[in-house]
């Protein structure tokens, strides 16, 4: 192992940057990881930006990244039981990079057969909508309505819904575009909502009824209209803010329905909240990614020299799925 790692980092700009830095060790708790193939999320470019020290950003220079799959390279004390060579993939900061140390409770194992490349596009969506669902108490058997199924996450979503035992799962789209993507990821019904009423098209799909749980990644005016849509004393989980964060909701919607509304974001500093995810997680879901039942879309696949393509990219809001960033 070399004392120098690439890494793409923030903070000296409005780009990434490919450099050089010296290569982590792991301390108590924590692994290293050799990373093989790390994936993009909605958070990498707001995070490029807020430290970007040529338009007022602060400056503060850091590894890019949160998602990673590859090898265990080295165990500090305490880390579980993990050793060198365990495939694994995970969802910690820092992970645009060869090598990254990570909290050992963040990492899963990465199912066999399941390449690096395709592995790392999964840890933060299996986290974020298997968590949502579970905040939300969900039970096999109840119906589940997605919106803005389209992002990384929404389309691990309905797998997971699927996998999990869901009755119906009906997802939103902006154009019809997408439509039979969707479908075939498992969704039963699909509401263009360029085109539909959300409200009145997710009450069609339910019977009249409303979804039982409600995974929303929009929010502004489309998280109001996902209450009179879901069932009486269903559950709205609000995951992302795609248009925004402030909505005008109808009260009488939440108390005559008696709904009960999350907001969530699984940070590493909530381990408390989040550990217990994953590691219900393990037992629950993995099997469904082993057997094939839950796989991430690949937007596209790049070697991390070609950075600035991802970037560019994801800039162009044209992406389907995840950029995948291959170190090798």
């Amino acid at each position: 192992m070399t004392d120098t790692i690439r890494a793409l980092l923030l903070g000296r700009g409005p780009e990434w940057i490919l450099d050089e830095v010296p290569t982590p060790i792991p301390g108590p708790g924590q692994v290293l990881i050799r990373n093989r193939a790390s994936a993009t999320n909605n958070a990498d470019l707001p995070m490029l930006a807020e430290a970007d020290p040529s338009r007022g950003g602060t400056g503060k220079e850091a590894i890019a990244g949160f998602e990673c799959a590859g090898e265990i390279a080295a165990v500090g004390p305490d880390a579980g039981d993990w050793r060198i060579g365990d495939a694994v993939m995970g969802t910690f900061p820092s992970a645009f990079a060869e090598y990254l140390v990570a909290d050992h409770r963040f990492v899963l194992p990465r199912p066999d057969g399941l390449a690096p490349e395709v592995a790392c596009a999964l840890p933060t969506a299996l986290l974020t909508e298997f968590g949502a669902l579970s905040v939300a108490e969900y039970k096999s058997g109840q119906s589940v309505l997605i919106t803005g199924a389209t992002t990384g996450i929404g389309l691990i979503g309905i797998q997971i819904a699927k996998a999990l035992g869901a009755s119906r799962v009906v997802a939103t789209t902006r154009t019809a575009a997408k439509k039979d993507l969707l479908t075939s990821l498992g969704a039963d019904a699909v509401i263009v909502t360029g085109e539909e009423d959300l409200t009145e098209a997710a009450l069609a799909a339910t019977d009249g009824k409303g979804a039982d749980v409600v995974l929303d990644h929009v929010a502004g005016d489309t998280f109001a209209h996902c209450l009179p849509a879901t069932a009486v004393d269903g559950h709205v989980v609000n995951i992302g803010r795609l248009d925004g964060p402030v909505s005008t909701i109808n009260l009488d919607a939440l108390s005559y329905r008696h709904l009960t509304v999350h907001g969530v974001s699984f940070g590493f500093s909530r381990d408390w909240e989040t550990v217990p995810i994953l590691e219900a997680l393990r037992d629950q879901v993995l099997p469904a990614v082993t057997r094939g039942d839950i796989a991430p879309v690949i937007d596209s696949q790049l070697d991390v020299t070609n950075f600035q393509q991802a970037t560019d990219r994801l800039r162009s809001g044209e992406t389907v799925g995840k950029i995948v960033l291959v170190f090798e």
